[in-house]
């Protein structure tokens, strides 16, 4: 799970338009589902804008993983920064992920720990 999570993190560090889908195809299921406080999306291509909507506010920021990676079954808990390269994050938030019987990542469920003012 420890990798799921990292190739989690990998897609939405994709800067590159075609890293992105070749992530997406390989590690997210047809039918992924995202839901996070400021976004409700299904399937790749609306997770892709998400992600490309999310990298044009914060250019130049990088997700990183937070913290331990707690998993049973088939899901992963995990918290993760958003922030300067090589800085303390800036956003904190709080993740889980479900995967399908493919390991892909089926859906997933984001909540915000520490937004800036």
């Amino acid at each position: 799970m420890n990798d799921i999570v990292t190739r989690y993190l990998d897609t939405w560090n994709a800067t590159d338009e075609s890293a992105l889908t070749d992530l997406l195809a390989t590690h997210w299921a047809d039918d992924c589902v995202y839901v996070d406080p400021l976004a409700e999306v299904q399937g790749r291509e609306a997770v892709a804008a998400t992600i490309q909507a999310v990298r044009a506010q914060f250019p130049g920021f990088v997700f990183t993983a937070v913290g331990d990676v707690d998993t049973h079954h088939q899901q992963a808990r995990f918290q993760w920064g958003l922030g300067p390269a090589g800085e303390e994050p800036i956003i904190i938030g709080f993740d889980v992920v479900v995967l399908d019987d493919d390991q892909r990542i089926r859906d997933v469920r984001g909540f915000l720990d520490k937004v800036p003012a």
